[in-house]
C-alpha cells in the first residue's frame, strides 16, 4: 500500500469518528461533524476510491455545509419560533444538515461492510 492510500484511509477513519462523536450534541458538535466530513472527502480523494464515491461525498459535504451555515445564521438572528418573531418554517433551511449526516453515515457503513467482506478469513 502506498503512502497516498494509507493517508486516505487514515483520514476517512478519523473523519468518520469525528462525524460519530459530533452527533452526541448535534448543535455544538456541528463544527466537529463539518470537519469530519471534510476529512472524509479529502481521504476519499487521496485514497482514489472512484469518481462516483468522491462526488457522493462532495454532495454530502455541501449539504452539511449548507445546513450548518443556515443553523448558524438562524442562531445569529435570534433563532426561530417562540418570541423570536421568526416562523418555525425557517427550520426547513437546516434540513440539509441531518440529511447530509445520514447520507455520510450510510456510506460509511457500506464501506465498512464492504471492507469486512473482502478480508480473507483466517482459520
Amino acid at each position: 500500500m502506498n503512502a497516498r492510500n494509507l493517508w486516505g484511509r487514515v483520514l476517512v477513519i478519523v473523519g468518520s469518528l469525528a462525524m460519530l462523536l459530533g452527533a452526541f450534541d448535534p448543535l455544538e458538535g456541528s463544527v466537529v461533524i463539518l470537519a469530519g466530513s471534510a476529512l472524509v472527502v479529502l481521504g476519499t480523494f487521496l485514497g482514489q476510491s472512484g469518481r462516483r464515491l468522491l462526488w457522493y461525498w462532495i454532495v454530502t459535504f455541501v449539504l452539511i455545509v449548507m445546513g450548518v451555515g443556515a443553523m448558524f445564521a438562524l442562531s445569529a438572528i435570534g433563532g426561530i419560533g417562540g418570541t423570536s418573531g421568526h416562523s418555525m418554517w425557517w427550520g426547513i433551511l437546516v434540513l440539509p444538515y441531518p440529511i447530509g449526516w445520514i447520507m455520510g453515515i450510510v456510506s460509511l457503513l457500506f464501506r465498512l461492510f464492504r471492507s469486512m467482506r473482502r478480508r480473507p478469513t483466517t482459520a
